[in-house]
């Protein structure tokens, strides 16, 4: 593949990454640590991140695990202390831990409904709030991994949809509070991304023609277009970029494209 940034293009940097063990946010990880960056990687279970760990370090990079479930302040805050006291800094905070699943709202129990947008707003909260110390010190930022289901309506994802809204409206929010600190804060909402689990999962075989014929690129996006913006906005390139939510989906929310 063509190298788009340089190498060391976060050289120094030291990146806090939750859901980093799979998936577009282990995608976003693994670039980052290849472009220079320190990796701390975060699940509730820390053997889920044993596979990540070891790719990292097989190409020389530095990677440390820590367990904590994002809906629970306590436990975050107690990640951020770990990774502050092994690589005396966090630079770079990607918040990309979150939850999904295909459900009509009439369907949908509160219990259900509660969860996700505990994992992927609150645990948005959380995770920002227990950094802002560290992140005040290294003058650094956030990126938060939001979606586009919102834009219009996405049926069967109202969960995930209320999820995604709040945590765009955190990142408009903090980049205007957290600025005066030099904290930049800004988004990524990807499309359709092919390579993915929840592509897989969520997305019907008999509707993958007809919506890839929907979006204005002709193709589907795929986990390393993620990694790309991810790179721009956390390099000093994007030093001007606050409160941005970045669309990476070939234009396809433009058109009302669903996943359903």
């Amino acid at each position: 593949m063509t190298q788009v940034f340089n190498k060391d293009i976060l050289q120094g940097k030291v990146a806090f990454v939750t859901g980093g063990g799979t998936g577009i946010t282990g995608g976003v990880a693994r670039a980052f640590a290849e472009h220079g960056a320190k990796l701390a990687i975060v699940s509730r279970k820390e053997e889920n991140l044993a596979a990540m760990k070891a790719e990292v370090e097989a190409f020389g990079g530095e990677c440390f695990t820590v367990a904590a479930d994002v809906r629970e302040y306590e436990a975050v805050e107690a990640a951020i202390a770990k990774t502050a006291e092994h690589y005396g800094k966090i630079d770079i905070v990607v918040n990309g831990a979150a939850g999904n699943f295909l459900c009509a709202a009439d369907q949908l129990s509160p219990n259900g409904f509660g969860t996700v947008v505990d994992i992927d707003t609150k645990g948005t909260f959380n995770v920002c709030r227990a950094a802002f110390d560290e992140l005040k010190k290294s003058k650094g930022q956030i990126l938060n991994i939001s979606a586009t289901l919102h834009y219009l309506a996405t049926p069967m994802q109202i969960h995930v949809s209320a999820a995604k809204a709040g945590v765009d409206a955190i990142t408009r929010n903090l980049s205007v509070e957290w600025g005066r600190h030099g904290i930049r804060v800004n988004g990524i909402a990807p499309g359709p991304i092919e390579d993915t689990e929840g592509m897989k999962r969520l997305l019907m075989p008999e509707l993958k023609d007809k919506l890839v014929r929907k979006i204005p690129v002709g193709r589907f996006g795929r986990i390393v277009d993620i990694e790309n913006a991810a790179l721009f906005l956390a390099s000093d390139a994007a030093s001007y970029v606050n409160g941005v939510t970045l669309v990476v989906d070939g234009g396809s929310w433009l058109l009302g494209t669903s996943l359903m």
